[in-house]
């Protein structure tokens, strides 16, 4: 585990995404808490028959900004908060895999917003930055082999050298790379909350606060640490 106090740098080069970034150290990967499992149930019970009014402008919002160049969020290519917000239609069968995934889920579902999460240590990196896949850019997603093609979706990349600006993708707002995803022995994590640029930036500010709030429940030594990483701009956190 790195230092609680290690910064990682994020920069966003994709012109109608802001980003919400969320880091914690020193976090427990298999912690449970009873209030977290009540908030969960209500959530998903609230989005049960789906979203209306503003919520519903984000989820639309959400997909629109997906849409570059040869890139459709459509199908398969929809944002995973899609996914969650179909899920919550059959709430036995809602996805639960661990404390920081299962806080990632939670979060996307309330403001309908599409997250990455992924372990610090499987990256090997400390800086970040989210652009557009290159053509031929591809990664495996699951544990049977399955690949996503990257080219034109937004991509998070993990940059390991200072000669290498851009980086080796890692994360999108459909799906995560195998390489990088939490598991028991995980410590220490990121996470990106893709928000439209059209999004008020102190809704983006809440998700990652309340994000961060719940995962420093797991341990009393655990530090976090949040930030708003709009286009253009490069961020510590």
């Amino acid at each position: 585990m790195t230092d609680a106090s290690t910064e990682i740098v994020v920069h966003n080069r994709v012109d109608r995404v802001v980003l919400g970034i969320v880091r914690a150290r020193g976090i427990v990967t298999g912690y449970q808490d009873d209030m977290f499992d009540d908030s969960l149930s209500d959530l998903i019970s609230e989005r049960a028959d789906g979203v209306t009014g503003e919520l519903e402008n984000v989820r639309a919002e959400s997909r629109n900004m997906l849409r570059n160049g040869t890139y459709k969020p459509t199908g398969r290519g929809k944002p995973a908060s899609e996914y969650l917000l179909r899920a919550a239609s059959q709430p036995d069968s809602f996805p639960r895999v661990n404390w920081p995934v299962d806080i990632c889920n939670f979060i996307s579902l309330k403001y309908i917003l599409p997250i990455s999460i992924w372990d610090l240590d499987a990256a090997s990196a400390e800086v970040f930055v989210f652009r557009l896949g290159l053509p031929g850019e591809d990664y495996v997603f699951n544990t049977a082999g399955q690949e996503i093609g990257l080219c034109d979706l937004v991509v998070g990349c993990a940059v390991r050298g200072a000669d290498d600006e851009n980086g080796i993708p890692i994360v999108n707002p459909i799906k995560d790379s195998m390489a990088t995803k939490t598991s028991p022995s995980t410590t220490d994590v990121a996470a990106s909350i893709y928000a439209p640029a059209s999004l008020d930036e102190s809704v983006v500010r809440n998700a990652c606060d309340e994000f961060a709030e719940w995962l420093g429940r797991s341990d009393d030594d655990a530090v976090t640490a949040v930030t708003v990483v709009c286009p253009g701009e490069r961020r510590s956190c």
